[in-house]
């Protein structure tokens, strides 16, 4: 057995709130999403985890969620490593408009196809497979080694950016990764094994938003 991987979606952010297309834009956490980084990290305290490193995007909705739980588990000065190959998916043009006014411009179906499937990335935006190839090689280089050596790791990112690396660690499809919704505040905790495999997966908390 090796190290601990600990994956956290953001909680809910302002734009969240007001159905808006996020990706690269920058709002902060609206209150509850406050309270559900609080609940992760108040879950995660529980388990008496204790974190070598922390690793998070360059959007702040994901820094301060990786704030708000490093305080509850006590570690409220730990490194944290921030890089935007963990950024959300860049959703291009579609950034900051509402969800229902990008479906009266190009169509609902045209919508549903760039939200929902794997490769055809919305203009001037990223696919899921898009986002992957950037999150995946920084998880392998600068990541992976760390949990190998036994290391506790945290990573506050994003919906798609998490779903990038769950697809790789729970080995699912691209059919299976595109009806995965990762609940926002609710921390995975992975055992991996030696050989990068995955010996044990714990989601904590509320499950009711993660089907």
């Amino acid at each position: 057995m090796s190290g601990t991987l600990v994956l956290v979606r953001h909680g809910q952010s302002d734009w969240n709130l007001k159905n808006l297309f996020t990706g690269w834009k920058d709002p902060d956490l609206t209150e509850l999403g406050v309270q559900e980084a609080t609940a992760g990290g108040e879950a995660l305290a529980a388990t008496g985890i204790k974190f070598d490193i922390a690793f998070t995007s360059e959007l702040k909705r994901a820094q301060n969620t990786c704030r708000i739980v490093l305080e509850k588990v006590g570690q409220p000065n730990l490194e944290t490593i921030r890089d935007l190959a963990l950024n959300e998916r860049d959703y291009g043009d579609l950034s900051g408009l509402n969800k229902d006014d990008a479906r009266a411009k190009w169509g609902e179906e045209q919508v549903h196809i760039w939200r929902r499937s794997y490769d055809i990335p919305p203009p001037g935006g990223e696919s899921l497979r898009d986002t992957g190839a950037r999150v995946w090689p920084y998880y392998l280089t600068e990541i992976l080694p760390r949990v190998l050596k036994g290391q506790t790791v945290l990573v506050a990112a994003h919906g798609n950016s998490l779903r990038s690396l769950v697809m790789v660690l729970d080995r699912l499809s691209k059919e299976e990764i595109l009806k995965l919704n990762l609940a926002t505040g609710v921390p995975m905790v992975y055992k991996l094994n030696a050989d990068s495999t995955v010996a044990s997966k714990e989601v904590l908390g509320d499950m009711s938003g993660a089907h």
